[in-house]
């Protein structure tokens, strides 16, 4: 709601003496005495009976608090273009804006049809009641209402539909009461923001947007008209459901309006000749991109509430591309095609695919997919799902190595077996495929994904240590340091590991993984603030050494299948019995993670391996994502100081 409503007053308002809008048209066939005796009465016993209701509806709300009052107003999604993605909205689907940039139109149009004594009166008018029997006696319909702007407001905020006489006393006095708090311009504001348009639509702006695809702002008579005709009953005048009711109902107004002297027969003419360019039902319209948009409530309904988000018309930019984001979901759809539909591996059950792409340097997600399909299955396995990465956890262990100083890529160890005590059991680490391949470089080992040297050097330089550097790269899902964890023996989201390699490929500057770059209220008050502050968090010379080992992956280790002729590093997973499988790689631009797997833990097919299955899908995708941007290299090691 505009500041000029939600500003308390510090002086007590008066009503103002000179009337906007003057009633010129005296009722036909009743006479001026037995209207002059009929009001007199009548004014009489309304003045006395809403002293005797002041007295006993003590209890009535406080209409105070509209002083400060705020409609609920819908929430916007935006991709970092500022294109529109999708709306949030509880009940209401309410736009709010300033009376001022109302059409002047639908402001007349409205007080015509609903309350045209609404700036003489203080809140009620016993002259009105009286006319608008007589005048919808004569019209054999409803024409004008009894009650006034301000009694509707009341009623809609504070008091239930129900019809009953004490209902009625009590829109009465709590009327009085707003206008001696608010003035006439703040009450047909609120009126216009609050009131419903049907169709979930509530306040001018939004019903306007709807109906004819424009602004309240820029409404013309014949569809003000229309809008103003749909107040007592939003569905029945519909121009979505009944065009022939809606022009009907549109005469009514624009006659009204010509009676009044608000309009010329000439205005009113041409109004009711005009077309009417109806638009479309906007409420409850699907996102256009359902996985981002749901990500996003997610992450905002933690920090802010349901009802904030849902209600406080907040307007939010993500740090998606929806061109980006498209090129992403047609990748997932189409190997999932491969994959399951075409039959190529014919034991995939409920195979699924989830990609994330993470910016290095900012952190912002650039695309996310939860599966497949979102219509068929609407689980978000990028930031829902946590599987076990695997060979793909080994990065942090070689990281933490280099970075203790006691290791370099260069530096030998033994890939022969051995067992670790572990409980009442003891643990013996296999690779891939069995056999060893004895004394071997750390850079060889990582290559090839050899798993005897990775726990071994996991054992040497502190589980909880890699635990640490975990949680410096922003991973929080829960880890144990058990004995194979070097292996991947830990539940992580795809989010997790692209954001993690993301600040290897930022040669160790670190900010927060988020979807949002800010969100603000619709006065343009900042209420989140994601912009990058990097944190140089990693050692330069270690993280420089793993990222030049990592590039040998795809050069010539388990991930040649992820070439993309230009440098890159990454690493291939794949868990026991094949239920997960994984690559995750990166270029200074990019960090991309991909998994695939069942949903119900079914190993895929035999054979399965992250470097064959899921490394020519990354390759898919980071060959277009990097298509027309420069060639970047990673820095090299010899550039920094070794710990």
């Amino acid at each position: 709601m505009s500041s000029n409503v939600i500003r308390r007053k510090e002086q007590k308002r008066s009503v103002n003496p000179t009337p906007v809008f003057n009633f010129v048209q005296s009722v036909s066939k009743v006479t001026a005495g037995t209207i002059l005796g009929i009001t007199m009465l009548t004014s009489s016993v309304v003045a006395g009976g809403l002293v005797g209701l002041a007295i006993s509806f003590r209890n009535l709300p406080d209409v105070r608090v509209l002083e400060s009052y705020v409609p609920s107003e819908t929430t916007h999604i935006y991709d970092i273009n500022g294109k529109h993605l999708a709306s949030l909205h509880d009940e209401a689907n309410r736009e709010v804006i300033p009376l001022d940039e109302i059409s002047p139109h639908l402001k007349r149009a409205v007080l015509a049809i609903e309350d045209s004594n609404f700036y003489t009166h203080p809140g009620i008018y016993p002259i009105g009641i009286i006319r608008a029997m007589v005048a919808n006696l004569e019209q054999g319909e409803t024409v004008e209402g009894g009650s006034t702007l301000t009694m509707q407001l009341v009623k809609n905020l504070f008091l239930s539909p129900r019809r009953a006489i004490s209902r009625k006393a009590a829109e009465a006095v709590l009327a009085i009461r707003l206008e001696q708090i608010l003035s006439k311009k703040e009450v047909l504001e609120l009126y216009l923001n609050q009131i419903y348009w049907g169709h979930n639509l509530y306040g001018a702006e939004t019903a306007a947007q709807s109906y004819f695809n424009k602004s309240a702002r820029d409404l013309t008579l014949a569809e003000a008209a229309v809008m103003a005709g749909m107040i007592p009953a939003p569905e029945q005048y519909s121009p979505f459901i009944n065009y022939k009711n809606a022009k009907t109902r549109q005469a009514v107004v624009l006659a009204r309006m010509r009676t009044l002297g608000w309009i010329t027969p000439e205005e009113e003419e041409i109004a009711l000749k005009q077309p009417l360019l109806v638009g479309r039902v906007t409420s409850f319209r699907k996102s256009e991109l359902p996985y981002i948009t749901e990500a996003v409530v997610q992450e905002l309904t933690e920090r802010f509430g349901r009802d904030a988000v849902v209600k406080g018309g907040m307007r939010i930019q993500t740090t998606i591309d929806t061109n980006f984001q498209k090129m992403a979901e047609e990748t997932v759809t189409a190997w999932h095609e491969i994959f399951y539909y075409r039959g190529l591996y014919r034991s995939w059950d409920k195979g699924q695919l989830a990609l994330v792409a993470v910016d290095p340097r900012t952190h912002f997600v650039k695309a996310m997919v939860g599966g497949s399909d979102h219509k068929s299955s609407q689980f978000n396995r990028a930031i829902q799902a946590r599987r076990q990465p695997g060979s793909a956890f080994k990065p942090f262990v070689y990281y933490t190595a280099f970075a203790s100083g006691q290791y370099t890529p260069n530096s030998g160890i033994m890939d022969s077996p051995i067992s670790y005590p572990d409980g009442n059991e003891y643990y013996t680490p296999r690779n891939y495929g069995g056999g060893f391949s004895g004394g071997v470089s750390l850079r060889k080992a990582l290559e090839s994904s050899l798993n005897i040297p990775a726990v071994k050097l996991g054992q040497s330089v502190g589980l909880n240590k890699v635990i640490e550097v975990c949680r410096i790269l922003g991973i929080k899902s829960p880890i144990e340091p058990v004995i194979s964890l070097p292996l991947g023996s830990v539940d992580l989201t795809p989010l997790e590991m692209a954001g993690a390699y993301a600040t290897f490929a930022n040669n160790g500057w670190h900010s927060d993984t988020t979807f949002i770059v800010q969100v603000t209220d619709t006065r343009g008050n900042v209420l989140l603030d994601n912009t990058p502050k990097p944190k140089l968090v990693l050692n330069e010379w270690a993280v420089a050494s793993l990222n030049h080992v990592l590039t040998g992956v795809i050069q010539q280790g388990t991930a040649t299948k992820a070439q993309i002729g230009r440098q890159a590093a990454g690493k291939t997973g794949t868990t026991s019995s094949e239920r997960d499988v994984w690559f995750v790689g990166y270029t200074p631009q990019l960090s991309t993670a991909i998994w695939v797997g069942n949903d119900d833990y079914k190993p895929l097919y035999y054979g399965a391996t992250g470097g064959g299955t899921v490394a020519p899908v990354w390759r898919d995708f980071m060959s277009r994502a990097m298509s027309g941007l420069p060639v970047e290299y990673f820095p090299l090691p010899s550039k920094f100081s070794r710990p």
